[in-house]
Formats: structure tokens, C-alpha cells, sequence
């Protein structure tokens, strides 16, 4: 016992004459790189700078091509929610005229040949190879472009929620119009139309409470999530207008003869056919994408609209991550054509 207080009064002593740790003190930082939270610019065309942000750490790494045309990343964010936490880093990037990114007056840069050329020179910028592309409705027409041109530097792809042809969107967004319409709706939408008055209130009620809740986000408009109603505030109609059109019904823009189908079976790198049953995209049509495409799965959430991302989240991001992981293993099973 007496030997047991020695060796405690021993300690207490040495603990007391310990120099104290004062408080908020921690190991000095050595690395003196400049810090940005991910963002970087880069140069494009030697004249413009976009924006880029790098999100989360992994060997996986996926480059996201954005919507709209003319919208941003911001709708993408629920991502955050999903990647980093599998190990999967991602790239957020805003394309030339939208978002964060320079937005020149000159509407003939904003075509398809050039688009493709960017997402080149933003890969080199962000020193991606052997990386993932996943492109989003526009983005997923642009990541079929970048493919069919340079999928030697590809691991694998995810075309969500696009088509492959124009003849074939149009002819179904009218056929939506006539479902989703009633007779009164379509008399006022194309007396608006004939008039040319595209910033009418009543235009905008038609195609937010009547197409785009039902075909777009099947959340109620009032509930959307905050990322996909500020990306919908910040879109750039220059840039949708040059590309498309004034709506879905009006493909007048540089996107009116596109047609990909013939070229679909020279993508060869593993692909995600990524979808939803309650899409504005046809679900008959992207089923034949997948299918002409020779080495891909198909995924059509069961609940899911054309931003299936919010509206039917497990199921689409439990398809993506599955496939991400299946590719990275050499596991992946592309479907029986």
C-alpha cells in the first residue's frame, strides 16, 4: 500500500510540473498551397474561364455535365449527399454562359461541336483520365457528343434522363401536351404561343403546373427543393433559346436535326442507361438506347420523372453508385441485347 501512495504521488507531481497546453492549440500547418474549398477556373478557348468545383476524395472520379442548356450545377447538389460518402470524388461544372461561369454575349458560341470541345479542355484543366462522365438531359446529350470523340480517356458513362434523337423528344413532348393538357389548356397555351407572349403569367402557370410537375419533378412545385428552384432562377435563356427553343414544344434552335441513334453502338466504354417511367424522355426510347448502346444497363426508376434525382432518390442513386462500384471492381454486367 505504502508503495502504491509513492508511486501515485510520483505521478501527481510530474503531471503538475507537465507545462501546460493552452487551449485552441494545435499542430502548425505546414502546407502553404492557397486553399480554395475545391473551386477552380478554368481557361477555355484561351479567352473564358469556368467554373469547376472539386467535391469530396476517391479513386473513383466522375465529371458532371449539367442540364438545362443554360442551367447550372445547382440542382446537382444532392449529390453531396450521396458520392463522397462511397469514396466517389466529383466535379461540379458550369458550362460556358451558366452559372458561375463567364457568360459572352456572342450566342454562336453556344453550340453543340464547340460544347464538346470545352468538356475536353475542362478534363485536361482538371487532370481527369480514365475517369467517369455522367451527363444529365442536355448533359447527356453533350457526354454522347464527348464520347463518340474521346472515350479513350473514359472509364465509364451515365446518360441520365436524355434521348437520342430530336424527332423523337418532339414527337413526344407532344404527345405529353395532348395527356397532360386539357382542351382549355391547349386553346390558351397556342393562343399565348401565336402571340408570341412566352413571359405571360398564364404561359408559365401551364408549363410549371401542368407539364413540368408532372413530367420535370413530380414534387409539388411550392416543395421543390431549394437546389432545383435556384438552378430554374439563375438558368440562362440566351442560351436555352440559341440551343433549343422557347419550350419543349419548340425545338428551333441548334438542337432541331440532332440524331445519335446510328452512332450509339460506337460507344463502347461501360454505360448507364439512367431514367425514369414518368420521364419527359420517352422510357420506351431510352430502353432502346440502352439497347443499341453494346455495352450497358439500363435503369428506369420506377417512380422517377425526368429529375428522378429528387423524385425518386433511392432508387436512382442505388443505381448509380451500383454501377459505379460494379465498373471500378471489373464486375460490371452490361444487359442481354
Amino acid at each position: 500500500m505504502k508503495k502504491l501512495l509513492i508511486l501515485l504521488s510520483a505521478a501527481f507531481m510530474l503531471a503538475c510540473n507537465a507545462p501546460e497546453k493552452k487551449a485552441g492549440s494545435s499542430t502548425p500547418l505546414t502546407d502553404t498551397t492557397v486553399k480554395t474549398g475545391g473551386n477552380k477556373l478554368i481557361s477555355i478557348d484561351g479567352k473564358y474561364n469556368v467554373w469547376t468545383k472539386k467535391i469530396g476524395e476517391g479513386k473513383i472520379k466522375v465529371l458532371l455535365l449539367h442540364g438545362g442548356p443554360g442551367f447550372s450545377h445547382d440542382y446537382m447538389e444532392c449529390f453531396e449527399d450521396f458520392l463522397p460518402k462511397e469514396g466517389i470524388e466529383f466535379y461540379y461544372y458550369d458550362q460556358l454562359g451558366c452559372g458561375n461561369s463567364d457568360a459572352p454575349a456572342d450566342t454562336s458560341l453556344y453550340n453543340i461541336a464547340r460544347y464538346v470541345e470545352e468538356v475536353e479542355q475542362v478534363r485536361k484543366g482538371l487532370g481527369l483520365d480514365n475517369f467517369y462522365i455522367f451527363g444529365h438531359s442536355w448533359g447527356g446529350l453533350l457526354a454522347m457528343e464527348y464520347l463518340h470523340k474521346y472515350q479513350s480517356h473514359v472509364k465509364g458513362a451515365i446518360l441520365s434522363n436524355m434521348t437520342a434523337g430530336m424527332k423523337d423528344y418532339t414527337g413526344y413532348s407532344a404527345e405529353l401536351k395532348k395527356k397532360l393538357f386539357s382542351a382549355r389548356d391547349i386553346a390558351v397555351y397556342d393562343s399565348l404561343d401565336r402571340l408570341k407572349k412566352y413571359d405571360s403569367p398564364q404561359y408559365n402557370d401551364l408549363l410549371m403546373n401542368k407539364l413540368y410537375s408532372k413530367v420535370i419533378c413530380q414534387i409539388p412545385v411550392s416543395n421543390w427543393p431549394e437546389p432545383l428552384m435556384r438552378a430554374f432562377k439563375k438558368a440562362n435563356h440566351n442560351v436555352y433559346i440559341q440551343m433549343q427553343g422557347v419550350d419543349e414544344f419548340h425545338v428551333t434552335g441548334n438542337f432541331k436535326n440532332w440524331e445519335f441513334w446510328d452512332k450509339l453502338p460506337q460507344i463502347k466504354v461501360p454505360t448507364l442507361v439512367l431514367g425514369g417511367m414518368n420521364d419527359e424522355m420517352n422510357p420506351v426510347s431510352m430502353k432502346k438506347e440502352g439497347q443499341l448502346l453494346p455495352n450497358s444497363r439500363t435503369y428506369l426508376c420506377p417512380k422517377g420523372s425526368h429529375m428522378a434525382m429528387y423524385d425518386d432518390q433511392q432508387n436512382y442513386f442505388t443505381a448509380l453508385l451500383g454501377f459505379l462500384k460494379d465498373v471500378d471492381s471489373s464486375t460490371f454486367k452490361p444487359d442481354v441485347k
